[in-house]
């Protein structure tokens, strides 16, 4: 089970890498496509022996790992150095696999439901913060990128935001749906 998930994380930073020019020529792709297929790369890795101690209970230790690290890449100067700075760059590919996506997968689990919901909720919240500044800034808020391609970002991190609650949501419903009818099934009995 692990040679395939390490497998399908080394093919994913390699896409990333290989198609860096494309994606990063664009903030949309550059930021919804690239960043995220780092951080999920680094979700598929292994994870190391010890991270279930008294130092990550409940998670904390590995998501505020992932909260620091996706803060420091939300920074539209992080952005524009990763795009002129070669060695930027290259700290964006170690760091989102593993400052992000492994600590989020070894501390999800063992993250409070009420933690994650927060998480969720908070996730959403910048997704909608990010959305209005990137299409109601006055001036280019990342050098590298074009103002009409800010406001497309914007409206990207809209959309993400809004395929995320459908996403969250969703199964909240369904699960509503299914238990209505075998509690009324019960009261007719």
């Amino acid at each position: 089970m692990t040679l395939p998930r390490l497998s399908l994380a080394a093919a994913l930073i390699a896409a990333a890498w290989v198609f860096r020019a494309p994606l990063e020529a664009d903030p949309v792709t550059h930021i919804l496509v690239q960043l995220p297929l780092l951080a999920l790369a680094g979700a598929l890795l292994p994870g190391a022996r010890g991270t279930g101690g008294a130092w990550n209970r409940g998670g904390w230790a590995m998501i505020l790992t992932a909260i620091f690290a996706m803060a420091f890449w939300m920074l539209p100067r992080s952005i524009d150095a990763a795009v002129s700075d070669p060695a930027v760059a290259a700290s964006k590919f170690l760091s989102l696999p593993l400052l992000v996506g492994l600590p989020l997968r070894l501390g999800w689990p063992r993250a409070h439901p009420l933690l994650r919901g927060f998480l969720k909720a908070q996730a959403l919240a910048m997704l909608g913060v990010l959305a209005f500044l990137y299409t109601h800034a006055p001036v280019r808020l990342c050098n590298a990128y074009l103002a009409e391609d800010q406001v497309r970002l914007g409206t990207g991190f809209l959309a993400t935001a809004l395929a995320l609650a459908v996403l969250w949501v969703a199964p909240l419903l369904g699960a509503q749906g299914a238990a209505a009818p075998a509690r009324r099934h019960r009261s007719v009995s």
